[in-house]
C-alpha cells in the first residue's frame, strides 16, 4: 500500500474512528467472528444465495453487526444485531461503502468514504449500491436498523452496504417504529440488553431505482430474547403508503420470507418462553400501532419524529405550501418554489464543484507523492544495487586468489610426480641386471640335487627294465620247452623246492 492510500486512510479514521468491514471468505463457517450476533451463533437457514456476500461488520476495534449483502440487488438481505439500540435522528450521516465487494482484490480493509473511494477502488458501485444511484428518484437510503458506526453521534459512519431504497416518508415511519418497539416493548421485557438479538431484513419487489437497486416490497424484524423467561417476536411493515407495522409470530414472518427459513434457532428456545411477557410487549405494540393510525389520519407532510432535519423542512416547497393555509401563504409558496429550486441547483452545483475541485487536487498530491516515492524508490535501488555489485566483486577477489594458488601447486606436484617416474623407470633397469645375476648362481646350486635325483632315478628305472626283459625272455623259453616235452610223452615234475 502506497504513501498516499495510508494518508487517505488516517484522513479517513481522523473523521469517523477506526471502522472496518470484512468479507467473510466461503472457507470461514457462517460469519466468522460476527457469529455472536445471531442467538447460539447460527445464522438463519436458507437465505444464503451465490449472488450474496458475508460482511463482518466493526468499528473502533469491536464487531458491531453482520449483514449478508446481494450484490445482485445491491441491497443487504438481512442485518443482524445484538444489544443495540437506534441512533441518534439528528447525527450527520457519513455513508461508507465496502471497497472489496466491487475490488476483491482490494488491499483496504476497511470501508471508506465514498469520495476517497473513487480513485481508490476498482469497479466501484458494480455490486453495490451508491449515492448516485439515489439521484433523480422519490426514494432515500433508508437503513434496515438505524444503528450508528460510531461512538460520535453528531458524526456518524453509517454503511451503505446496511441500506435498502425507501421513500422520505416511509423511512421515517420506519425509524419511529424502530424507537418506539425499542424503548417501550422489547427492551423493557428483556431483563439483558446482552441477551437481546435483532435480524433486520426485505422482501424484495420488481421495482428498482433507475434499473440498479432494488426497491424493497417490504422490511422485517425479528427479535429474540435468550434470558430467562425469553421470547421471540415478529413485525413486518409494507413499503406502501398508509401501511403501519404489524407483529406477526416468529413462524409466521418465516413464511413470508423467500425459502421458508428459520430465523432463529430452536426457534429461540420456543419451549421455554414466557408467554406473559409476549402479551405485554403486544399490549405496546398496539399503542404503537394506534399512535401510527392517528398520525397517518394527519396531513402526511407533518413531520412525524421530533428529530427530522429543521432545515431540509424550511427548504422543502411543499412544506412552505401547506404551512400556510391562506392564499396568500399559497401564492407565496408557488413563487419561492422556482427560486429555491434554482438555490438548491446552485448550491447542488458549487458543492459538485468542490468536491471533483478537492478530489482533482487530492489525486495530483497523491500522483505527485507517487512520483516522488518511485523516484526515491529507484533511486534507492540503483545504489543498493551499485553497493552490492561492487561488495561481491571484493569479496570475491580472495576466493578468485585462492583458487589460482590451488591450481600452481596442484600442477606443481604434477610435475614433481611425473620425475619421479622418470628416475623410478631410469633406475629399474640395472637393477633388476643386478637381481638376476645375483641369484643366478642360487638358482644353479639348487638345481644340481634335483639334477642328479633325476638322473638316479632314470639309471635304476633303465636297470628294472633290463631286469624284466631278461626274466621275460627266460619265462618264455621255459614255457616253450615244456610245451614241447608235453607233445614227446615225457612227464616232468617237480618237487617242493621246484627242481626237476
Amino acid at each position: 500500500m502506497g504513501t498516499a492510500r495510508w494518508l487517505a486512510l488516517a484522513s479517513l479514521v481522523a473523521l469517523v474512528g477506526l471502522l472496518e468491514g470484512r468479507l467473510v471468505g466461503e472457507a470461514e463457517a457462517g460469519f466468522g467472528e460476527c457469529n455472536k450476533f445471531f442467538y447460539a451463533e447460527t445464522p438463519p437457514a436458507g437465505l444464503a444465495a451465490d449472488s450474496h456476500v458475508r460482511i463482518c461488520q466493526r468499528a473502533e476495534g469491536a464487531e458491531r453487526f453482520a449483514t449478508l449483502y446481494s450484490t445482485r440487488d445491491r441491497i443487504p438481505v438481512y442485518s443482524a444485531f445484538r444489544a443495540a439500540r437506534p441512533g441518534e435522528g439528528g447525527a450527520e450521516q457519513r455513508w461508507l461503502v465496502e471497497p472489496q465487494i466491487d475490488d476483491p482484490s482490494s488491499s483496504l480493509e476497511e470501508v471508506i468514504n465514498e469520495a476517497d473511494a473513487i480513485n481508490s477502488v476498482n469497479n466501484l458501485g458494480s455490486k453495490q449500491a451508491l449515492t448516485v444511484d439515489y439521484l433523480d428518484s422519490d426514494y432515500q437510503r433508508g437503513q434496515l436498523y438505524p444503528f450508528s458506526l460510531s461512538s460520535d453521534f453528531q458524526m456518524a459512519a453509517f454503511a451503505l452496504t446496511n441500506t435498502a431504497p425507501m421513500t422520505p416518508s416511509f423511512r421515517e415511519r420506519w425509524y419511529m417504529n424502530l424507537n418506539s418497539l425499542m424503548d417501550r416493548a422489547l427492551a423493557p421485557q428483556c431483563g439483558s440488553m446482552e441477551d437481546l438479538y435483532i435480524i433486520t431484513g426485505v422482501v424484495l419487489s420488481d421495482h428498482k431505482v433507475n434499473d440498479k437497486v432494488t426497491v424493497p416490497a417490504l422490511v422485517w424484524l425479528a427479535a429474540c430474547c435468550a434470558g430467562p423467561g425469553g421470547w421471540a417476536m415478529g413485525f413486518v411493515k409494507h413499503t406502501r403508503d398508509n401501511d403501519i407495522i404489524e407483529d406477526v409470530m416468529v413462524k409466521d414472518l418465516e413464511k413470508l420470507l423467500p425459502s421458508n427459513p428459520q430465523l432463529f434457532q430452536n426457534n429461540c428456545g420456543e419451549t421455554e418462553q414466557d408467554t406473559e411477557k409476549m402479551k405485554k410487549i403486544l399490549e405496546m405494540v398496539n399503542q404503537v400501532q394506534d399512535e401510527e393510525r392517528v398520525l397517518l389520519s394527519k396531513d402526511s407532510t407533518i413531520p412525524l419524529s421530533s428529530t427530522r432535519n429543521k432545515k431540509s423542512a424550511l427548504l422543502s416547497p411543499e412544506a412552505l405550501e401547506e404551512s400556510s393555509g391562506s392564499l396568500l401563504g399559497k401564492l407565496l409558496g408557488f413563487i419561492a418554489t422556482p427560486f429555491l429550486k434554482v438555490f438548491q441547483l446552485i448550491c447542488y452545483l458549487v458543492i459538485g464543484i468542490l468536491k471533483y475541485l478537492v478530489c482533482f487536487l487530492w489525486y495530483f498530491t497523491k500522483q505527485v507523492i507517487s512520483g516522488v516515492e518511485n523516484c526515491l524508490y529507484s533511486l534507492g535501488s540503483a545504489t543498493v544495487s551499485y553497493f552490492v555489485t561492487i561488495g561481491e566483486e571484493l569479496l570475491s577477489i580472495p576466493w578468485k586468489v585462492l583458487k589460482v594458488m590451488v591450481k600452481i601447486i596442484r600442477a606443481i606436484l604434477r610435475i614433481l610426480c611425473c620425475l619421479l617416474k622418470a628416475v623410478c623407470r631410469v633406475l629399474g633397469i640395472p637393477v633388476r641386471v643386478l637381481v638376476d645375476v645375483a641369484t643366478f648362481p642360487v638358482y644353479t646350486m639348487s638345481a644340481v640335487p634335483i639334477v642328479c635325483k633325476d638322473i638316479a632315478l632314470g639309471v635304476g628305472g633303465t636297470i628294472s627294465l633290463l631286469f624284466d626283459t631278461a626274466f621275460g625272455t627266460m619265462g618264455g623259453l621255459f614255457q616253450v620247452v615244456l610245451g614241447i616235452c608235453k607233445r614227446i610223452g615225457y612227464k616232468v615234475t617237480f618237487d617242493n623246492s621246484g627242481e626237476l
